[in-house]
């Protein structure tokens, strides 16, 4: 059985820990400080780091490669498509990855992918598995389950008359209508294609209470288990000017950095383009950035930066549970059993209680007493307390007996993270980006848009820090803006020397 190691399941080192009651852990000596030098290569190793190898795969390339604590790159996997997310290291050597499609008349956006594909040590793809046409296109992430199956995130399009069918509010109902979130499990059918096991989606879970007469139909503060279809919008003033020009900008760096598909002018010539800024008419509403499963729990976690939101559902259901409100392990079907970061989604709170600001890569990790955790970015645009990012780790109120716990009339917890990393002037990423729980207890980030790796000990000292110069082959028609690093990552993995990819096999440089 293969299995990938980018997350590590095991007890943490709390002795340095720090609670948020205490205030942010800032790195010794740099609370205030300016942004680091963005001058490529080694910044600073210190003692008590964890002795392994890096693995990223850079948006405006198209090798994957892994290098040593030094900087120095020990070996390279070779690929024909830029990347479509992020890159694991199965136990036999091969990675698997998301790759970019481009040639694509409905999905467009960042984090495009359509094509999944396994390469072994060698460079030869042993397994490709193509979901990029007009109905649904695999975009971002993936997670590899016990059995080898592959758990991908997919866009599902819907129709202007399915989305008002679904009490969407008609004037934000755009031409484009909606793209909805689903989670496909594939059985691998090598050398091409696969087998669609099980599926969940977002679809099937929805709430609104503007029309009666509709489908979902309820009040949505009574059923935090469903999705608004609404709430990206709901209340909220139009745009300003500063908004609108602020949201371009992002779009424009992103595409810079070989994170989205399509050209760079490709809004020209389009007079709605401005119009889709606005708040709830564009039709990725959800954006589901990141998929990662529990498999002691069998549980999945989500992350939907557009509602500021994580989601836990049930993967132990079928997929005719997985669209209903019951059956699985904890007889919920494939409904929210806890979300987190914006309770103003579903009644329970105001902008005041928002805690995500367009979050990445949730990753589970265990409690020192097993309680269940998760570690996550919190990239922090458009934080009231000024635009910085923050890793947390957050402790879930959950019982392996009762399941997810949540107090009547209350938001889901936990009020506050367990432990915070980061804050004003220390690091800064809009978009993309990841956070790692290494086993020794250290944190491992990649501060995603320009490239920074930082490894941090539990009480905030920085013991490792990179500024990534591998670039490898470049994307064709993709140049990297000369304004922008081109060593941009979606995200970069620690792979500890042991892990039995490596048993064996000599790396050298150059290699």
């Amino acid at each position: 059985m293969l299995c990938f190691h980018r997350l590590v399941i095991a007890p943490l080192l709390l002795g340095g820990l720090v609670s948020v009651s205490s205030g942010l852990a800032f790195p010794q000596g740099s609370p205030g400080e300016g942004p680091p030098s963005r001058e490529p290569g080694l910044k600073q190793m210190a003692d008590g780091v964890f002795d392994g190898y890096t693995l990223v795969t850079p948006l405006g390339a198209r090798d994957v490669i892994l290098f040593d604590l030094q900087g120095v790159a020990v070996h390279t996997w070779p690929t024909e498509l830029a990347p479509g997310g992020p890159v694991y290291l199965l136990d036999d050597g091969s990675v698997l990855r998301p790759a970019r499609v481009d040639e694509n008349a409905r999905f467009r956006g960042g984090g495009i992918g359509g094509r999944i594909e396994r390469i072994s040590w060698d460079g030869e793809v042993i397994w490709r598995f193509e979901l990029a046409n007009d109905a649904w296109t695999q975009h971002h992430d993936l997670a590899l389950l016990p059995n080898g199956n592959v758990l991908a995130v997919v866009w599902s399009a819907h129709t202007p008359d399915e989305v008002l069918a679904a009490g969407r509010d008609p004037e934000v109902v755009r031409d484009a209508g909606l793209w909805s979130c689903s989670v496909i499990e594939i059985e691998p059918k090598p050398p091409t294609g696969g087998e669609i096991v099980w599926q969940w989606n977002s679809w099937d879970h929805l709430i609104q209470d503007r029309d009666a007469s509709l489908a979902n139909f309820g009040s949505i503060p009574d059923h935090p288990e469903r999705i608004d279809v609404n709430a990206d919008h709901r209340d909220r003033p139009p745009m300003t000017t500063e908004e609108r020009e602020r949201l371009a900008e992002l779009e424009r760096k992103m595409r810079a950095l070989g994170y989205a598909g399509g050209d760079e002018d490709e809004d020209a010539d389009d007079p709605e383009a401005e119009r889709r800024r606005e708040r709830g008419t564009r039709p990725d509403w959800l954006h589901t950035n990141s998929v990662a499963h529990h498999a002691e729990l069998d549980l999945i976690v989500l992350s939907s930066p557009h509602m500021n939101e994580l989601w836990v559902i049930d993967h132990s259901t079928t997929t005719a549970q997985a669209a209903g409100s019951g059956g699985g392990r904890w007889q919920r079907g494939g409904d929210l059993l806890w979300r987190w970061g914006n309770p103003r989604n579903y009644g329970r709170g105001s902008d005041a209680n928002r805690r995500l600001f367009y979050q990445h890569d949730p990753t589970w990790i265990d409690g020192p007493n097993g309680e269940l955790r998760l570690l996550v970015y919190n990239n922090g645009g458009e934080r009231p307390a000024g635009e910085f990012s923050t890793v947390e780790e957050l402790e879930l109120p959950f019982s392996r007996e009762a399941g997810f716990t949540r107090e009547e009339d209350a938001a889901f917890g936990p009020s506050e993270p367990v432990w915070t990393f980061g804050g004003p002037g220390v690091f800064y990423s809009p978009f993309i980006s990841g956070a790692q729980r290494l086993p020794n207890g250290n944190t491992f980030i990649c501060v995603g848009a320009p490239g920074r790796l930082l490894e941090v000990s539990g009480s905030g000292e920085i013991l490792w820090e990179y500024i990534n110069d591998h670039v490898g082959r470049s994307v064709p028609k993709s140049p990297v803006a000369p304004s922008t690093p081109p060593g941009a990552l979606f995200r970069a993995t620690r792979i500890a020397k042991d892990h039995p990819a490596l048993a064996g096999r000599t790396l050298d440089a150059g290699d």
